[in-house]
């Protein structure tokens, strides 16, 4: 079977489930409302601190909308593993690599493209609350946050699902990401200096500074992000080409 009518008929799935089409809104809901509250409680403050990071402050509920991002990817790819529904994909289309390209590109384009308005919205949200505390913030940088952050959270996205392809089991890709995300992460990079600038959420989330004082600048941050999520996708296909369905 050629590979655009199998993208079709992955994206109808995708489409068609209410909890991914949730699941997507989410993203840019949790992300916006996040950083429009670390908006209000930085644009209260009295003074210009020197090292404030306007950019950062903007995109603050990035940390946050990520989550929201993950569990797309991870149920988008679950649902193949309940009922026999991979059994069915596969007797479908049989060639195994096919299915699984097909699978992560329909998977990547929505969150790509919620991503990307999430960093739209998100900019635009965090410049009005944030006021005059804004206003060190060019054009330039915000439009690399924006973008940036579309790509940060659609590579998150598929790191979760080719990690849930890998381990067959949606809550146990949440139950590893999600703490890892909020605690481990920040533990880690407290402990470990540099080397914490390599995981996969501090490198990425480089490009949602103005300033960065690490191993990574934004493009190589995002690019080390790649390569964590392309070593997931690897393994998920691996999974997908060697177990059983």
């Amino acid at each position: 079977m050629p590979f655009t009518p199998v993208l079709h008929s992955e994206w109808l799935k995708i489409r068609t489930l209410r909890s991914l089409v949730v699941g997507l809104g989410a993203v840019v809901l949790v992300t916006t409302a996040f950083s429009a509250l670390a908006g209000l409680d930085n644009a209260g403050d009295e003074g210009q601190e020197a090292d404030f990071d306007s950019l950062s402050s903007a995109f603050f509920g990035v940390s946050f909308g990520q989550i929201a991002a993950i569990t797309f990817g991870a149920q988008a790819m679950s649902a193949e593993f309940r009922g026999g529904a991979l059994r069915l994909s596969l007797a479908a289309v049989p060639r195994r690599g096919r299915w699984f390209a097909a699978k992560m590109t329909a998977v990547g384009i929505p969150a790509l493209a919620v991503g990307l308005l999430t960093g739209v919205v998100t900019l635009a949200v965090g410049r009005t609350v944030l006021g005059d505390r804004a206003s060190a913030m060019s054009w330039a940088e915000g439009l690399r946050g924006a973008v940036g952050c579309g790509i940060y959270l659609a590579l998150m996205a598929l790191f979760a699902a080719g990690l849930t392809a890998l381990l067959r089991s949606g809550v146990a890709t949440l139950s590893i990401l999600i703490p890892f995300l909020l605690l481990v992460s920040f533990v880690v990079g407290d402990m470990s200096g540099n080397a914490a600038d390599l995981l996969p959420d501090r490198a990425g989330q480089v490009v949602l500074h103005e300033t960065w004082d690490g191993l990574l600048g934004p493009w190589t941050g995002l690019a080390v992000t790649a390569l964590w999520t392309s070593a997931a996708l690897l393994a998920g296909s691996w999974s997908v080409h060697r177990r059983d369905a």
